[in-house]
């Protein structure tokens, strides 16, 4: 036998080895796309009502938000309205603060006034020699 041969009998072993390897693994990638397949069918079938939902729950918090943005001016104008009336109790605060200490200064006055008024009708009740 010359080399030839030899090498076209160990290349045909060797294809024949190939094509026997092959056909198992072949078969085995096409069981693999058919379930692939199928996984893929039936994750569709129970994505879909998911994404459903999810679209509804969307569809909602737009609804949701779009009306607290609709509202938005409004607590801004209750926010305003509140500064303001803060800002009124502070004036009515002062001003009752003022009216507080008036009326205890005139009320400190006529305490002296009545005090002078006695010692001053004290002093003319003895110059005269009434008591």
């Amino acid at each position: 036998m010359a080399f030839s041969e030899i090498a076209l009998l160990i290349i045909a072993a060797a294809f024949c080895i190939l094509v026997l390897t092959l056909i198992p693994t072949l078969l085995t990638v096409k069981r693999s796309a058919a379930s692939l397949g199928l996984l893929c069918e039936m994750i569709q079938q129970e994505l879909r009502p998911a994404l459903q939902e999810l679209t509804a729950v969307l569809s909602e918090q737009k609804s949701v938000i779009s009306g607290v943005a609709d509202h938005n001016e409004d607590v801004a104008r209750f926010m305003t309205a509140l500064g303001e009336t803060g800002n009124n109790l502070h004036t009515i605060n002062r001003a009752v603060g003022a009216v507080t200490g008036l009326l205890s200064t005139s009320a400190v006055w006529a305490t002296g006034v009545k005090v002078t008024g006695k010692y001053m009708l004290e002093r003319y009740l003895k110059k005269r020699g009434g008591i």
